[in-house]
């Protein structure tokens, strides 16, 4: 059976750069989605990993929530979330079934690698010009009446932070390549154990220096973002990293936690992080507002908790400015898609989870902890945009390296049994 390319997942997450200039980063995510689906159709048989079954209801209930949409112009945007949906589920087959097939370990987690290296430039992009923002071609193309609406603006008139225009001192917290601050912090969180499975797992190539540099120098736009939920999430997962390694006694484990957090604690001594948090939740009423957006959410999801309302409403009751159904991966599925699809989300996670415990390596018990980054972030920030998709392409690797053998070799692709050549008889 032929090895699957890698080709599609480059152009996914090898170019980022280039879809966020284009201002298409999150409109041509679909269409790569459709591109990847063909290339995974076309070779024939497909290995099902952990939790598939749970992916293909969560889908087919997402799908029928539609027809509590209200208007024409909500499809677009239901639509564009679908994809990100699909996008993840097909990332994580994709991924797991090149790694199950014998493609390099090395080479399947260079996408990934480039991903995160293009987040952590366009994150210093935003640290050295905080107020930089484009006018994109995607932006110009589009008609205005799409162009014009809120979030599609958001998505294709890119900017490097998110700030508050009418602050005569505004805090500037990183955003390139995504629209919002929250998103790069959720990136982040879920990449960090990427980084260091790629670290320990991989040990030559001009990659994995420029990794390895990589990682300090992305704490400063990363501290800078003030996300309380990229730190509450990324803490909850090395906690429970840590408490798995001491309880094995894994010394190898135990010294690059440590490794990290001490990198972590060095950047604090120069970016007074703890104190800006606290500065900026005095000032902002982000707290309160999020708490009646809750409140609010729940009491509506009562009214139709099967199958949602199809996507966020807008309402004049809340404090805040945001629909119901955001601020919050758990509110964004339950709002939109109903308590049963809900429950089909978080038990993909709660399964992977249990499944990726069994991990042995340094590699694979560090994208172990995906899930359980994802799970704590879940009520505090959305992520179904490309972030859904970075997840599990870690959770494909940690998987298939937990279903079957994987080639780990540095260098070379597993080599294959020449033919037999056939003797035409005389």
């Amino acid at each position: 059976m032929p090895a699957l390319p890698l080709w599609p997942l480059y152009v996914m997450f090898g170019m980022v750069p280039l879809w966020w200039a284009l201002g298409g980063l999150y409109l041509f995510w679909p269409v790569f989605t459709v591109v990847l689906g063909v290339v995974l159709l076309s070779r024939g048989r497909i290995r099902m990993p952990t939790g598939w079954t749970l992916w293909l209801m969560m889908i087919s209930l997402i799908v029928i929530s539609a027809t509590r949409l209200e208007k024409i112009t909500s499809f677009i945007m239901y639509g564009l979330r679908l994809s990100f949906v699909v996008s993840a589920f097909l990332i994580y087959l994709y991924v797991y079934n090149a790694a199950r097939s014998g493609l390099s370990w090395k080479r399947l987690f260079q996408p990934l690698m480039v991903f995160w290296l293009a987040m952590v430039a366009l994150g210093w992009l935003g640290v050295i010009l905080p107020r930089l923002a484009l006018t994109t071609p995607v932006e110009m193309l589009l008609p205005k009446s799409i162009s014009g609406d809120r979030i599609v603006q958001a998505f294709t008139h890119v900017h490097t932070t998110e700030f508050n225009v009418a602050s005569r001192n505004p805090y500037f917290r990183t955003a390139a390549p995504f629209p919002y601050t929250n998103n790069w912090g959720t990136g982040f969180a879920v990449l960090v154990p990427c980084v260091v499975a790629y670290l320990s797992s991989v040990r030559q190539g001009l990659l994995r220096k420029i990794v390895i540099v990589s990682l300090p120098l992305s704490l400063v736009p990363a501290f800078l973002t003030l996300n309380r939920g990229m730190f509450i999430g990324l803490g909850a997962g090395l906690l429970y990293l840590g408490l798995r390694a001491l309880m094995r006694g894994d010394v190898r484990v135990i010294a690059s936690i440590i490794g990290v957090a001490l990198l972590a604690w060095v950047v604090t001594l120069f970016i007074p992080v703890m104190d800006l948090i606290t500065n900026r939740v005095e000032n902002t009423d982000s707290t309160r507002d999020r708490a009646d957006l809750y409140w609010q959410t729940l009491n509506a999801v009562l009214h139709s908790p099967l199958l949602g309302y199809g996507a966020p409403r807008t309402v004049d009751t809340t404090t805040g400015a945001e629909p119901l159904g955001t601020q919050g991966q758990l509110w964004l599925i339950m709002f939109s898609h109903g308590l049963p699809a809900l429950i089909l989300f978080l038990l993909i996670f709660v399964l992977i989870a249990r499944r990726l415990a069994v991990a042995v390596s340094t590699p694979g018990k560090w994208l172990s902890i995906i899930p359980v980054i994802a799970l704590i972030m879940t009520p505090f920030y959305g992520y179904t945009d490309p972030n859904m998709s970075v997840m599990f392409f870690g959770i494909a690797l940690a998987m298939a390296a937990v279903d079957g053998p994987v080639n780990r070799s540095a260098t070379t692709e597993p080599a294959t049994r020449p033919p037999v050549p056939r003797t035409i008889p005389s």
